[in-house]
């Protein structure tokens, strides 16, 4: 903590400053157009891209992986660990952190020490726009924020327009290997699944991630099988192939077993478009899709 206070000293000053309510109702004092901002999440670092913030990014953390750039960014801990004395080290005026993972400790410590902290908190697609636009408001991008957020919409109105009066397939998706872990109603994969035209079979779930057994995913007999690449270092192709020994599911019988890219589906950024026209794509491939 002593070199956090010896670091502080030389944080920017905040007088010229502007007070902002984040996503969760807190006040913070925001410089006006802040040059070294930290990102503590890798949605957070994607929508700080899509807003043409690259060179005011300072830090972020260890699987802020895209784009490319993001690669080359100093970085400050895991998302659920995140090293205060490297944050204070980089010097920023402004943190953006997720109530949705970061460590409600991490944001008290750094506000103990000057830096303000402004919490996101999307849970879902009009939310994402909402925070694509809310950062943009305390950056300076406003209209490139609107830009991006009009641009998403359309896109997904696109989706929606193709999938009109289309068939409603069941898809199991699955996101843990061993146990067998899904998503229920209140996710946002499940929005995807029910925006890109399918039904989640657990969707009536009374968890947002249920543990599965076979039995019951059988039973609840999936049109499609979709499998997230979230475990990193998985051997998806084997799981895909896992599946097939249970001949009966309508998946199975048709060959309907795929894998998405666990970050264009997990991140609540700006990417999760492709994400949606991705499993669009996977749950319709009748559709021509343009």
């Amino acid at each position: 903590m002593a070199a956090c206070m010896v670091a502080v000293l030389s944080i920017p000053s905040t007088a010229l400053a502007k007070i902002y309510f984040d996503e969760t109702g807190r006040k913070v004092d925001i410089p006006v157009s802040p040059r070294r901002i930290v990102s503590l999440a890798p949605s957070i670092t994607e929508t700080l891209f899509a807003l043409d913030l690259d060179q005011q990014i300072v830090g972020v953390t260890m699987l802020s992986t895209y784009p490319e750039a993001a690669r080359s960014k100093p970085r400050v801990g895991t998302f659920i660990n995140i090293s205060l004395e490297r944050v204070v080290s980089l010097n920023p005026d402004l943190v953006i952190g997720t109530a949705d993972g970061n460590r409600t400790g991490t944001v008290e410590q750094l506000e103990r020490v000057g830096i303000p902290v402004y919490i996101v908190n999307p849970r879902s697609c009009e939310e994402i726009f909402r925070m694509t636009r809310n950062l943009g408001g305390i950056t300076g991008r406003v209209d490139q924020a609107e830009a991006v957020a009009a641009g998403l919409r359309k896109r997904i109105d696109h989706v929606a327009s193709l999938l009109k009066g289309m068939p409603e397939p069941s898809v199991f998706f699955q996101i843990g290997i061993n146990p067998i872990i899904t998503v229920g109603k209140d996710t946002l994969h499940n929005e995807l699944i029910r925006r890109a035209g399918g039904v989640n079979v657990y969707e009536d779930a009374s968890v947002r991630y249920p543990r599965c057994g076979i039995e019951d995913i059988i039973a609840r007999n999936p049109d499609i099988i979709i499998i997230s690449s979230m475990k990193r270092g998985g051997d998806f192709l084997n799981i895909r192939e896992g599946w097939k020994k249970w001949e009966t599911l309508p998946a199975v019988r048709d060959g309907r077993i795929h894998i998405i890219d666990a970050d264009i589906v997990d991140h609540a950024s700006p990417r999760i478009v492709d994400g949606l026209e991705k499993m669009a794509r996977i749950i319709h491939p009748e559709v021509s899709w343009k």
